[in-house]
């Protein structure tokens, strides 16, 4: 990490979990109902995980406690990768917006990964 980067809200990775948290619970409005403590809890809860993880990570004290931060927020991405894989196929979600979240949380998680193999070779 470079010495510009002072708090977890300096960290691309952050900001764009930040943002996709954002459009989670935008997508969400539209699901049903009968979702409210299912579904739709899910996929909010495994979406915040994601920033909350690395805005926790950075505020420990060592480069391995910040890369188990960063390898739990990386889970986190695939279960909500995998939330959006549901919604897909209970037809909460169009095949557009599909692809576009799973565009984004795929590049999240490259992101995330190049973030902790940096870390460990310094």
């Amino acid at each position: 990490m470079e010495n510009k980067i002072k708090s977890f809200e300096d960290l691309e990775i952050w900001r764009l979990s930040h943002s996709l948290v954002l459009e989670i619970y935008r997508i969400v409005k539209s699901f049903p109902k009968s979702e409210n403590y299912i579904l739709t809890k899910q996929i909010i809860r495994s979406a915040q995980s994601i920033p909350a993880n690395i805005a926790e990570g950075m505020g420990r004290y060592s480069k391995n406690e910040l890369v188990q931060f960063l390898i739990i927020a990386r889970g986190s991405v695939e279960e909500t990768k995998y939330h959006l894989i549901l919604a897909r196929d209970l037809e909460y979600i169009d095949s557009n917006t599909f692809e576009n979240m799973q565009s984004n949380y795929t590049l999240l998680g490259k992101k995330i990964n190049s973030l902790i193999s940096s870390i460990k070779k310094k």
